[in-house]
């Protein structure tokens, strides 16, 4: 999933129109109301792999995110359509997998063709005619671009971390429709879907835009929620002439170059004494029974709440830095290396890579800069005062002195600091030069010939 750029509990709504909007909340005291019970305000979300044509200048594409309440047949409808596209979508990598090994060559309309189109004439799979097709079409979408994303990692198309083998989807845990604008409308106060019928939805703002799709979603804990794409106007904020960086770290979930510090809030190790007694408890209940769902849910709440408290932390933390400051500098961290060492735990729970992207879109979306420098830059290792490299240090070193001007710092707020330098030079400097350069040798220097002498 992608960022969530806002959040604002504005209370019900009755109907929806395009045109209405109301204006983004700067603060970020009381985006979230986590003490609302089962009301769960709208989110808006940016899209940074959505399927439609870019929009104009001064638009993003979001989505909003919103509560169903689907009476107990309608539940039943979109237990049927969630099962009708995940065998669809796992009989699109079946397929493929077979003609690979066959040495067959199948274009995506054929596949297409052959697990929805033909698979409902025979009689393992008439049943599928019960699901609406634009699910079904979306869901071997999702299997071809799984695999075109997986191709394209291992030829060093795509960048980022590396993408694996396409997995199947299991019955089990968060399932997901998407549905585009010939498999839904907006009937009022509800929710139309194809063969579902009219969702109760409850609105707490209303849509920027005509919507063009919709992802119903059924979390593990049992909850549903509709997940709109609609394009929004970006909101700049004025100019600031302050800068910063930050150093992210476990015991500090972040520093800044300013020498402000947010410390960690742990949400997970809050929780682990519940969520250890819960797992205890589903783990003795017997598979299959309704005593092991209802402790299956528990354990899906304890993990959601976990999960909300620490997004919500994250869109606070995010819209201060970025409302504060007119750029944001920050290290590319290789999240995915750290979370396989025995920091893992403490690694997931701190959230750096929730962090940071949410503070690139919040960038993006209120005219500020968000740049990130190497990760193999030694920020630990440099004085901030004079320059020089002083080796690396172990994790229990939490301030040492220059050994070169006798100045004294704290590891993690000189660490901000070479950061916000190093940002700087890399943005300002075209050719993409070092922070600061490099100390006098005593000597004889060879003089050099300019370019334009021949």
């Amino acid at each position: 999933m992608t960022g969530i750029l806002t959040l604002r509990n504005l209370g019900h709504v009755g109907n929806v129109f395009p045109g209405q909007h109301t204006p983004p909340v700067y603060g970020h005291k009381g985006q979230m109301n986590l003490k609302g019970g089962k009301h769960v305000p709208a989110a808006a979300v940016v899209v940074t792999g959505c399927h439609r044509p870019a929009v104009g200048f001064g638009a993003v594409l979001v989505r909003y995110r919103y509560r169903l309440y689907p009476s107990p047949g309608q539940r039943q409808a979109l237990a049927r359509v969630f099962g009708c596209a995940r065998v669809v979508y796992n009989d699109c990598l079946r397929l493929r997998e077979e003609c690979h090994a066959a040495g067959e060559k199948i274009s995506d309309s054929e596949v297409q063709r052959r697990v929805i189109t033909l698979a409902k004439l025979t009689a393992e799979r008439e049943w599928l005619a019960e699901a609406p097709s634009v699910a079904l079409v979306q869901a071997c979408n999702d299997a071809r671009r799984a695999y075109r994303n997986w191709f394209d990692s291992l030829s060093s198309k795509r960048k980022g971390r590396r993408i694996g083998h396409p997995r199947p989807r299991r019955k089990h845990g968060r399932q997901s429709i998407r549905l585009t604008r010939n498999g839904f409308s907006l009937r009022g106060p509800r929710l139309y879907a194809a063969k579902v019928g009219e969702i109760r939805v409850r609105w707490s703002r209303s849509l920027p835009s005509e919507p063009s799709s919709v992802t119903v979603i059924r979390e593990p804990d049992g909850r549903y929620f509709a997940s709109f794409v609609v394009e929004r106007e970006t909101t700049p904020l004025p100019a600031c002439g302050r800068e910063t960086g930050i150093d992210v770290g476990l015991s500090r979930l972040a520093v800044t170059s300013d020498g402000e510090v947010i410390p960690a809030p742990r949400f997970l190790r809050r929780k682990e004494r519940h969520l250890a007694r819960a797992q205890r408890a589903l783990s003795r209940k017997a598979k299959g029974s309704a005593n092991r769902a209802k402790a299956r849910r528990r354990v899906a709440v304890l993990h959601r709440k976990v999960r909300q408290t620490r997004l919500d932390h994250a869109h606070k933390t995010a819209l201060r830095l970025v409302r504060d400051n007119q750029a944001v500098y920050a290290e590319d961290l290789a999240v995915s290396g750290l979370a396989r060492t025995r920091l893992v735990k403490s690694v997931h729970d701190a959230g750096w890579a929730q962090l940071l992207r949410l503070i690139g879109e919040k960038a993006e979306q209120h005219g500020r800069g968000f740049y990130q420098i190497g990760r193999f830059v030694p920020t630990s290792q440099i004085c901030s005062e004079c320059g020089t490299k002083d080796g690396p240090k172990p994790l229990s070193v939490r301030t040492w002195t220059c050994a070169a001007c006798g100045a004294v710092h704290d590891r993690d707020i000189n660490a901000a600091r070479n950061i916000l330098a190093a940002g700087r030079a890399d943005r300002l400097n075209a050719c993409g030069g070092t922070v600061r350069p490099p100390p006098a040798v005593a000597g004889p220097v060879e003089a050099g010939t300019h370019r334009s002498v021949a």
